[in-house]
């Protein structure tokens, strides 16, 4: 097959932000299993009748074509949208799971670069989806993909060795896991008893890394299930580190301005 024929073929999609381009068009940053994260004009898909605007939504796989020519390297930044397809199999997303599909949105949006293709991310997105779409609790899937994007971006440490000392980590051990420092045992107090909200254990670092190596999300779901209240914590403030706050995501400031109403 020639590169131009490769670079016309269908994408597999998922929109993750959209923003007026004109009076009648939209900028979508879409994120894509074959070439990342990237930036298409939909031309038109504001007018009425278009047919994009029933099928240029959040949280539903889409199959796309772009209009760009092999070599065409001054519309590498923005695409235009050739066509557009939903594939569908996913649910919609309603109440918290929305809020939740919206903040996973934000750190693909402010963690992955464009044009840096990471298709096992991709999977591990369309998979979140799914499990978010369940009538269960959803924070374990929310765990378990900021592991994982963290891992893809290059951000997360060996879970199962102490990073200072490469020696396994210990199963009744407690850890902390920091974003200068990586995994570090932490000495018990003179009461014996560990901060359990800055800590986690061994034996739940060393189940999160080999779901980890195995690409396996049910796995890292469950892993992330045994302790939620540990790794809420620690996860949260890798991203905030590596974000440069908590103020950096605005799905954040919103929940924050949400419940600060309903006080």
């Amino acid at each position: 097959m020639s590169t131009r024929n490769a670079r016309q073929a269908p994408l597999a999609g998922f929109v993750l932000h959209r923003y007026d381009w004109s009076e009648s068009s939209l900028i979508i940053d879409l994120f894509t299993r074959e070439q990342g994260r990237i930036a298409v004009a939909a031309k038109g898909a504001k007018r009425p009748f278009s047919q994009l605007r029933g099928v240029l939504l959040p949280f539903q796989k889409l199959s796309v074509t772009l209009g760009r020519q092999a070599g065409d390297e001054s519309a590498r930044e923005v695409q235009s949208l050739r066509s557009v397809e939903w594939v569908g199999g996913l649910p919609m997303l309603r109440g918290a799971a929305l809020f939740s599909g919206f903040y996973v949105n934000e750190l693909l949006l402010k963690l992955i670069a464009r044009h840096d293709p990471h298709a096992g991310l991709f999977d591990a997105y369309a998979d979140t989806l799914v499990a978010l779409g369940e009538p269960i609790d959803g924070q374990p899937a929310l765990r378990a993909f900021e592991l994982m994007l963290l891992r893809e971006c290059g951000l997360l440490p060996d879970l199962g060795v102490e990073t200072a000392t490469q020696r396994r980590v210990g199963a009744d051990e407690p850890f902390r896991v920091l974003a200068d420092s990586g995994v570090m045992r932490v000495d018990a107090p003179a009461d014996g008893r560990p901060d359990a909200e800055a800590t986690v254990s061994g034996a739940t670092l060393a189940a999160l890394q080999a779901a980890l190596d195995g690409r396996d999300m049910a796995a890292l779901r469950q892993a992330a299930s045994r302790r939620p209240g540990e790794l809420r914590p620690i996860l949260r403030a890798l991203v905030h580190h590596h974000l440069g706050g908590e103020d950096a995501l605005r799905t954040r400031r919103v929940l924050r301005d949400a419940q600060s109403l309903d006080a």
